[in-house]
């Protein structure tokens, strides 16, 4: 945690635009928490589809007092082989954010909707995109996927690897920063390693 503002490449998207700020009404401890569950959903997600995961962390900052900020980043390898389980990683975040407010007795439909992380949509667009792949926001495209898909194959992931999600988040909270490694020691998964080498 800092005072601070983090670096600033932390808070913009792939593309170098600033990521959406929004107010969830939740106490700094809620909201690091539920940020710590988003990152290890995309983590462990990522993981048990058999991508690279390098870490997992959540960023918090108080730019002034009575005041905070979290966020988070999960560094992994993009193997363009696997354009549909990279798209779910990218939605198993927000996915995992919500089921913790639903556990924990958070959730609001606002609050549902602040966890909606339009950039890692538009992430897996543009990778897939870039890889020759259709992933389409609203509708299925032909030879190709829509996110309500890719959503639907996160939200399995996301309920069968609940407790190694919540595990990660925890320690992720506790932590802040978890490589691969400690992950997969504590998740029982398997960290692949990178393709064409050590990271």
């Amino acid at each position: 945690m800092t005072a601070l503002a983090p670096n600033p490449e932390a808070l913009l998207d792939h593309r170098g635009n600033p990521r959406a700020a929004v107010e969830m009404g939740l106490s700094y401890e809620q909201a690091r928490l539920g940020s710590a569950f988003h990152e290890a959903g995309h983590a462990v997600v990522a993981m048990a589809y058999g991508v690279h995961v390098v870490s997992s962390e959540v960023i918090a900052w108080f730019p002034e007092p009575g005041e905070y900020g979290v966020t988070g980043l999960t560094a992994y390898e993009f193997r363009p082989s696997m354009p549909w389980q990279f798209a779910a990683q990218c939605a198993a975040g927000t996915l995992a954010q919500v089921q913790y407010l639903m556990v924990h007795g958070l959730w609001t439909p606002d609050r549902a909707a602040s966890c909606a992380a339009v950039h890692d949509r538009e992430q897996a667009i543009d990778l897939l995109a870039e890889n020759g792949y259709r992933l389409d926001r609203d509708r299925v495209p032909a030879e190709g996927k829509s996110w309500g898909q890719v959503r639907g194959m996160a939200r399995r992931r996301v309920g069968r690897l609940w407790r190694e999600i919540r595990t990660v988040a925890h320690a992720m909270n506790e932590n802040t920063k978890l490589t691969g490694e400690q992950i997969a020691a504590m998740t029982g998964l398997t960290n692949t390693p990178m393709t064409g080498g050590a990271a």
